[in-house]
């Protein structure tokens, strides 16, 4: 997921199995398969990290930070691995003092209107934004201000990495989203809304928290993905060891906010020996297609991001 904004690149060592430090860990577990063509979204481009990804009929179509642009840009996908040319769907904004940078969106279709919640970046600090449109790609805020601002402690200076569910029995928008350090957040919380632009943050905030006796997910937790499977709140996410070394993780509750249950195999998505993914995995985005998970996540060697992907047959997760 990240965010090395002035950091040199610096190649960090991966986390390896406890009691086998001569061995290199396996990149995934609980039968995720990284796929052989990855990065499927990067090079030339420069760093592209934290995306959000729809299907729409049988295509892809991918909102994801790019980070030399200070902004969030769509691509286009028939098989999930190779991208269209990227285009700049919306970008820095001189008319706010906290939209010098864009990035870290979430993207939803309800009904006939796509809906895009995003953080800006300014000043040493991060806020949450909303935008709407009929296309995907014409973006209109809905807010000269921020929808959502750090004012509770455990949030510090930051709010970013939002993911938002619409609730059609409720009516009502859900939130979970990142709280704490500009670098690397810290936790995860949760909000609702009847309209995606007042929110009301959860009392006991926050809802998923770094797991002290884990190592890989010890440090903090952040950026998360949570989907509905039956009867289940899924929760894909990002575990860090320290600030620098991450891997993902799912969990699951039956009411999107408390008793998480770790998955047994985690962390299922892993760094990948000197490979483009060397140092860390970040940001995952999974979609169900009926066969099988797609997900794409971040992958960073020294101080370059790029996408790439991991598929798991069949629904079931292995809970």
């Amino acid at each position: 997921m990240k965010m090395l904004w002035c950091l040199p690149a610096l190649l960090v060592p991966l986390v390896l199995a406890p009691g086998n430090e001569d061995a290199p860990p396996s990149e995934t577990a609980a039968g995720w398969v990284k796929s052989p063509k990855n990065p499927v979204l990067g090079g030339d481009l420069g760093t592209c990290f934290d995306i959000s990804v729809l299907k729409e009929g049988d295509a892809y179509r991918m909102w994801f930070s790019w980070r030399p642009k200070k902004s969030i840009a769509l691509v286009e996908s028939r098989d999930g691995v190779t991208w269209s040319k990227p285009e700049i769907v919306i970008g820095p904004n001189a008319k706010t003092d906290w939209e010098n940078d864009l990035n870290r969106p979430v993207v939803i279709k309800n009904g006939d209107r796509y809906e895009m919640w995003y953080t800006g970046q300014a000043r040493g600090k991060s806020w949450i934004g909303y935008a709407t449109n009929r296309d995907g790609k014409s973006w209109t805020r809905m807010s000269d201000k921020p929808i959502l601002t750090a004012d509770a402690p455990w949030e510090k200076v930051a709010v970013m990495c939002p993911h938002v569910i619409y609730d059609d029995g409720a009516k009502l928008y859900r939130m979970w989203y990142s709280g704490g350090e500009q670098y690397e957040p810290n936790a995860i919380g949760y909000a609702t809304s009847p309209d995606g632009l007042k929110w009301t943050k959860h009392e006991g905030n926050p809802v998923f928290k770094p797991d002290p006796k884990t190592v890989w997910e010890k440090d903090r937790v952040t950026a998360c993905q949570v989907v509905r499977q039956k009867d289940w709140y899924v929760m894909f996410y990002i575990g860090f060891l320290d600030q620098n070394r991450a891997q993902i993780g799912i969990a699951r509750s039956k009411d999107g906010v408390t008793d998480w249950h770790r998955h047994p195999a985690n962390p299922v998505i892993r760094p990948g020996r000197d490979k483009w993914d060397h140092d860390a995995v970040y940001k995952p985005y999974a979609i169900c297609d009926g066969k099988q998970w797609l997900l794409w996540y971040n992958g960073r060697k020294g101080g370059v991001e790029q996408i790439g992907l991991a598929t798991h047959a069949g629904e079931d997760l292995g809970f």
